[in-house]
């Protein structure tokens, strides 16, 4: 929990003031019931109305000075803890965006949302009523035991007796929440997951006709969510209904003690009130106290579930330890050999089988390599290894001369335009889209990588250059999406361009104008094409065709036509 404190370090004047003024906000109030008991005993019992409206005014002066350092703390305490939650989520969301492809599949999305939502909320809301209540709470009890000692010693071994009861009582219920606590936060990642993938697959649910069965399903994970809050909630709900028997009970027990004291002239009536209304001070900081505690847990477990993430270790790279060199004008770097496979292997995590083995194969700047083979051959896998996406179990995997580790990774990712299988638009409008390949990039240059992408149509189409592109770029279609991120790699000018099955959008005519046009680009960049199609590849370099993981041959079209089955097979299917 030290990493999570230190996010309070930043408001350290809140966390003192907060407590600080919900304490003197007690102070008063553990006076109330001496005033109380002076207008008893004093005032009422001798008749003395100046010393009850003075007394009076005095109560409510108490109530005036207590309301404005309650409200003073609340200022506070809300301050602390939403600055807190917010570096929390700043950081996470960081330390999430640089994980590896490997910690990502690991961990979840589902799990990781939530973590950066849900369970940074209720440490929002338990840090809120920590700095609230954690002095303020402790403090009314123990004093309001002082003061009934003060009063009468005989009587106070109640207080003392309903206090150590209601401790039992807090640490048994704390002992079992926390771990069905837990379980919900499971059983809510499970539910979000769900969620999610019906969401995002509603048309492929509803072409299959498959809305009851994934209802059911759905009932059934919020059924065991439901169950598990219960269950959760049946322990915690335990700590109300507890606190108020044994505070009453300690009430029947004081007034029947205190009349007898009373009646025997031992006691005042005034201060057998007095001490009814510190049993009852008692009695709602307790309850308080008790609902900060089910804060706490639920803040806890949540928590531990952030520390988790937060100790996953960063795999991509470090913004402390990235080196200052451009790995482009390095020494070492080969200019006829960007790209080195060097016998290298992978397995994804859990996988019963390696994605790629024994990958071997060198590639120059201004190269088109091609890569070909059947579904789950490993063309994917090839290139997230190449951008450092996934680390190879076995062999090295050479960018510019050097081997990718994690210190370069960020260098290596900014000599390549990576354009993913899947087209992918962000919320905002097009030029803002494609800056994200260079945020300095001039009108000049947007324009150009818009030609080269054969998307000058979909642009104009759309108005230019500043039309809104919506949530995940719905008013495109498939294929303008794939042209408006290819566009987004090219204004980069990468010496690198990886395109992952990239145009499978595409029509013929348009696909062999884009490899054209990536052909006479002044800065030749080696160039990988991921493809199904043989005619997307038929005019490259160099083709690599993979098969089951294993390069099954290497060549140009007419070499791999007579040397290589696979791709012969390939190119007959397409015929």
């Amino acid at each position: 929990m030290k990493k999570l404190a230190g996010f309070l370090k930043g408001y350290r004047k809140e966390c003192i003031f907060a407590p600080l003024f919900k304490m003197l906000e007690a102070i008063f109030e553990l006076i109330v019931p001496l005033v109380m008991a002076d207008i008893i005993d004093k005032g009422i019992y001798e008749q003395d109305k100046n010393r009850v409206i003075y007394m009076t005014l005095v109560l409510i002066l108490l109530g005036v000075v207590g309301l404005v350092c309650s409200i003073t703390a609340q200022y506070f305490s809300a301050k602390a803890a939403v600055g807190f939650a917010t570096g929390v989520r700043h950081s996470l969301f960081s330390h999430l965006l640089n994980m590896s492809y490997t910690q990502i599949d690991t961990l979840g999305t589902s799990t990781m949302i939530n973590r950066m939502t849900n369970d940074i909320n209720q440490m929002q809301t338990g840090v809120n009523m920590f700095l609230r209540l954690f002095l303020r709470s402790p403090f009314v009890v123990f004093g309001a035991l002082i003061m009934a000692f003060t009063i009468d010693r005989r009587l106070s071994l109640i207080f003392v007796a309903v206090i150590l009861g209601l401790y039992f009582v807090v640490i048994t219920i704390m002992y079992f929440s926390i771990p069905l606590i837990k379980e919900v936060q499971r059983k809510l990642d499970e539910v979000l997951l769900n969620t999610r993938q019906n969401l995002s697959g509603i048309r492929v649910i509803r072409a299959f006709c498959r809305e009851k069965r994934e209802i059911e399903d759905f009932s059934k994970k919020t059924d065991d969510l439901i169950f598990a809050q219960q269950k959760s909630g049946a322990v915690s709900a335990l700590m109300n209904p507890v606190t108020y028997v044994i505070v009453n009970a300690g009430i029947v027990v004081l007034i029947w003690k205190g009349a007898l004291r009373v009646d025997a002239g031992e006691l005042t009536q005034g201060q057998v009130i007095a001490l009814y209304n510190y049993l009852s001070q008692i009695l709602v900081e307790l309850i308080k106290l008790a609902n900060l505690i089910i804060t706490i847990n639920k803040a806890l477990a949540s928590g531990y579930r952030v520390i988790q993430a937060f100790d996953t270790p960063n795999e991509v790279w470090d913004e402390n330890e990235i080196g200052k060199t451009d790995i482009r004008t390095t020494p070492e770097a080969n200019k006829t050999t960007m790209v080195e496979f060097d016998n290298v292997s992978f397995t994804y995590h859990n996988a019963a089988s390696p994605a790629l083995e024994d990958i071997s194969f060198k590639a120059g700047s201004g190269e088109m390599i091609g890569i070909i083979g059947g579904t789950g051959s490993g063309k994917s896998s090839l290139v997230n290894l190449i951008s450092g996406f996934y680390d190879a179990d076995k062999g090295k995997v050479l960018v510019g001369g050097k081997e990718i580790n994690r210190n370069n990774k960020k260098e290596i990712l900014d000599m390549m335009g990576i354009v993913p299988q899947k087209a992918v638009l962000f919320t905002g409008t097009i030029r803002e889209n494609l800056l994200w390949g260079n945020e300095n990039a001039d009108e000049e240059c947007l324009l150009e990588a818009v030609k080269a992408s054969q998307s000058a149509d979909v642009v104009e189409s759309k108005g230019g250059l500043d039309a809104k592109v919506l949530s995940g770029g719905k008013n495109f279609s498939g294929g303008q999406k794939q042209r408006l991120t290819i566009a987004r790699a090219l204004v980069k000018r990468p010496p690198i361009l990886i395109l992952d099955d990239s145009a499978s959008a595409l029509d013929m005519a348009t696909d062999s104008r884009l490899r054209s046009s990536i052909r006479e680009l002044s800065y030749k960049p080696l160039t990988f094409i991921v493809s199904q199609r043989i005619s997307s590849i038929i005019n490259s370099d160099r083709i690599i065709v993979l098969d089951d993981g294993r390069i099954a041959g290497m060549g140009s079209h007419e070499e791999l036509l007579g040397t290589c089955e696979v791709y012969r097979e390939i190119f007959q299917s397409q015929e």
